[in-house]
């Protein structure tokens, strides 16, 4: 948590939950796969959804932004997020995430590897 995240009622300023989850996604995101150049593949996101359950105001305690694989299908998948500590839950969120060729500009497969990386964040059933 950063002091430039609060805004002016003392709390978290909604838009900054977002940041939080991107630096989530990005760092359980950034040993996926990569093409036979030792590119990463590209992803994009198609849509984020979030509800705020708690006010999450300024302190210098961490909260965590936990996230894990909810959905794989052909060329999207889709991440569940919790923002909470040991006793709050401040915020519930959903990524959908598609597979993209930013050369064609079109969405793309998931590759087997990508999959397979994939499934070792699914919750458990």
């Amino acid at each position: 948590m950063r002091f430039a995240d609060i805004d002016s009622y003392g709390h978290v300023n909604n838009v900054r939950f977002f940041d939080y989850l991107e630096d989530a996604r990005v760092s359980m995101l950034w040993e996926r796969p990569r093409d036979g150049e030792g590119n990463r593949l590209d992803l994009v996101v198609a849509r984020q959804e979030i509800d705020y359950r708690r006010p999450l105001n300024f302190r210098p305690d961490p909260v965590r932004v936990e996230v894990w694989v909810t959905e794989i299908s052909r060329s999207r998948f889709t991440l569940a997020y919790e923002i909470r500590d040991d006793a709050t839950l401040y915020a519930e969120a959903r990524t959908i995430l598609v597979a993209y060729d930013s050369a064609a500009a079109w969405p793309r497969r998931l590759g087997e590897d990508e999959v397979a990386f994939l499934r070792r964040f699914s919750a458990p059933a």
